[in-house]
């Protein structure tokens, strides 16, 4: 932990009181202080003050040889910055106790003095950075540091580092779950092993003569690039494959820890490298700031989670992405199409809001009513996917992602007009997914409440009307809030659905239940290729339709439960409700209450849309590398777009960006089933 310092002397006091006379001190105190001080001062002040004083200066030199004499220096090469854990949740865990409760040191190493001499690592790497480089270089050689790289002790610690280093990336590289992302070398040569083989004869030079340098043109260190560069070819192999193979949380971490271990080993071994004299200069400074970069970042938490996630994100977006073509309505056909698919989602949903209403009445717990809601929402939701209904809201998760592909696969501004055109396809489609599933939920509920008062001589909404025309205002319910919660749910199943695909893919279920000798044996071989197909095209999503359930289910209890104002609107649910509560008042009503809760579901409606659209563009952005900074020049482009042709973002008509738009699709599907 870093010595925090109250002293605010100017450096001059300071090597005074220290260096006034020769001392044999290897207190962290003075060298923390000096740093310190020449934050707040020039640093070409400082050399100039030891250029005059040669009795501080070289007391100071004696000083400094004393502190460094003989630390080690591996950890900080080895430790710092590298991922430590195979899996994320470890990892993240150690670093917030690092943070909190900074582990033990051994004190008599590299890593120990700058954790205790830098108050704040990544401002003093900063500082130092930003120097003027002649200046840095004098304050080296005036300190007789500039010639560090050279001493033997150093050549040896830089030398066990780098074999420790190639050790590990070569276990995590021959890992089982590793070697299945690259097929591509099993009949070919391990670059790993070859690179060990060069280190061997590195090892074997320095055993000769701990004198020994390498060169630039030297057989050893251009062979050691060489194998270094077909090592990451490896990594970044491994790491496309995951599309076509999928791949977990572990196997991930374990590419990102070789890469990082590859790219420390290249930043080693560039320090060996003297061509000229002013080389020892350069790779001493260059030493000084690796240390210092390298443990100013070893408990970042955000370059953690933003390397572990990112790939990870890539695969879930990239198979809601597939699932998202389907949405995206490009022909007339398809568009009525999509009406005839929201209708029957409307149905079913007209049914579900009158079977909720009828499950509030049951006299139960909290938990008994969060379960049943739940269930009610799940079993209707998966009927709609498995009857391939449509429930308008579940789109923007999905084609989002596929937005995002399209997008990204493309190239300069063109891309962006085609864009632009399949963001009005997708739009149109939403619009009538919207039309078709509250045309129809209304009129349902209306139906099915009736029908029950025929038989039962009971209005059963004439109790619960005023809380559903209540929590159709926006003005006195949080409708706009908990459709915003609707929305947030509607990107989490889309979550669920890519990670169930990639696990599926990753794990192989669809081929070993084909394979599986049970069902083979008791049930025949077309059963098993029959159950093997309908698990890869339906499981995934039967999951995150009925997770999604659970969630708008259990919201409103939690939130009682927990005294929070919780519970979740969705255009769809929202138009039935207002059926509902319109018929539990026999349709007398204020024109106010009529056409505020009428405004309203539609307002609930573009906020499930915008949030869980938003969120999902979001995710499926940052998984490709698409530049935030582009998003202006394409929101300009589609907003151009749809003031030259607003009717297309409501009605397919015809375009001669149809086709290109519809090769762009259709691409991305073709990618797909290669995968």
């Amino acid at each position: 932990m870093a010595i925090r310092l109250l002293n605010k002397d100017s450096f001059s006091t300071i090597l005074k009181n220290h260096f006034s006379e020769r001392n044999e001190t290897v207190s962290l105190q003075p060298l923390s202080e000096i740093i310190s001080s020449l934050k707040r001062e020039d640093l070409d002040v400082f050399t100039a003050y030891l250029k005059d004083n040669d009795k501080i200066k070289e007391n100071l030199i004696y000083y400094i040889y004393n502190v460094f004499k003989d630390r080690p220096f591996n950890l900080s090469l080895t430790e710092a910055d590298i991922l430590s854990e195979n899996a994320f949740y470890p990892e993240f865990k150690k670093r917030i106790l690092n943070k909190v409760l900074p582990p033990i040191e051994n004190e008599k190493t590299i890593w120990y003095l700058v954790d205790n001499v830098l108050v704040t690592p990544r401002k003093d790497l900063q500082f130092f950075q930003n120097s003027p480089e002649d200046k840095m270089d004098e304050l080296f050689q005036l300190l007789k540091i500039d010639q560090f790289i050279n001493n033997n002790h150093v050549k040896k610690e830089l030398l066990f580092s780098i074999n420790i280093l190639a050790w590990r990336v070569i276990g995590n590289a021959l890992d089982v779950e590793v070697m299945k992302m690259v097929p591509e070398y099993r009949n070919f040569d391990n670059p790993f092993l070859a690179l060990q083989n060069e280190l061997d004869l590195l090892n074997a030079k320095f055993k000769e003569s701990s004198n020994f340098k390498l060169t630039s043109s030297d057989e050893i260190y251009k062979q050691t690039k060489i194998y270094l560069e077909q090592c990451l070819d490896f990594v970044t192999i491994a790491f496309k494959n995951s599309s076509k193979y999928g791949i977990s949380s572990k196997t991930n971490q374990s590419l990102l820890k070789i890469r990082q271990q590859l790219q420390r080993m290249a930043d080693i071994i560039k320090l060996f490298v003297v061509d000229e004299e002013k080389d020892y200069l350069i790779n001493s400074k260059q030493l000084f700031f690796n240390i210092i970069k390298y443990k100013s970042h070893k408990n970042n938490l955000r370059d953690l989670v933003s390397d572990s996630t990112r790939l990870m994100s890539h695969l879930i977006t990239n198979h809601t992405a597939e699932t998202g073509t389907h949405y995206i309505t490009s022909t007339f056909k398809a568009y009525m199409k999509m009406f005839w698919k929201a209708s029957g989602g409307g149905v079913i949903v007209g049914a579900l809001c009158v079977l909720k209403m009828l499950y509030s009445y049951v006299p139960a717990s909290d938990f008994a009513h969060a379960f049943l809601f739940s269930m009610n929402y799940a079993m209707g939701f998966v009927m709609i996917y498995l009857m391939r209904f449509t429930l308008a809201t579940k789109q923007p998760a999905m084609t989002a992602a596929t937005m995002a592909k399209v997008l990204s696969e493309g190239d300069n501004k063109n891309t962006y007009v085609e864009f632009a055109h399949v963001v009005s396809q997708l739009f149109r489609s939403q619009f009538i997914a919207f039309v078709g599933n509250v045309l129809l939920s209304f009129p349902v509920s209306l139906i099915i409440i009736y029908g029950l008062e025929i038989l039962f001589k009971q209005n059963f909404a004439f109790e619960k009307s005023s809380k559903l025309l209540y929590d159709l205002n926006p003005f006195d319910s949080k409708a706009i809030l908990h459709a915003c919660i609707a929305g947030v749910f509607l990107f989490i199943s889309g979550v669920i659905s890519g990670n169930i695909s990639n696990n599926s893919v990753f794990y192989q279920i669809p081929r070993r239940i084909a394979k599986n000798p049970f069902i083979n044996y008791f049930f025949g071989q077309s059963i098993a290729k029959r159950l093997s197909d309908y698990y890869s095209k339906n499981w995934a999503g039967i999951v995150s339709n009925f997770w999604f359930g659970v969630f708008l289910g259990a919201t409103a209890p939690i939130g009682l439960f927990l005294g929070l104002d919780l519970d979740i609107r969705h255009i769809t649910f929202a138009a039935g409700n207002f059926a509902l509560g319109l018929y539990g008042k026999d349709f007398v009503v204020s024109s106010y209450t009529f056409w505020i809760s009428f405004v309203t579901v539609f307002v609930i409606g573009f906020f499930n849309f915008a949030v869980s659209f938003g969120l999902s563009m979001l995710l499926a952005f940052r998984s490709r590398k698409v530049e935030m900074n582009e998003a202006r020049e394409i929101f300009k482009e589609i907003f151009r777009y749809f003031v030259k042709n607003p009717f297309r973002f409501f009605f397919p008509l015809r375009s001669r960006l149809d086709e290109k738009s519809k090769r762009m699709i259709q691409d991305i599907s073709t990618k797909s089933e290669d995968h």
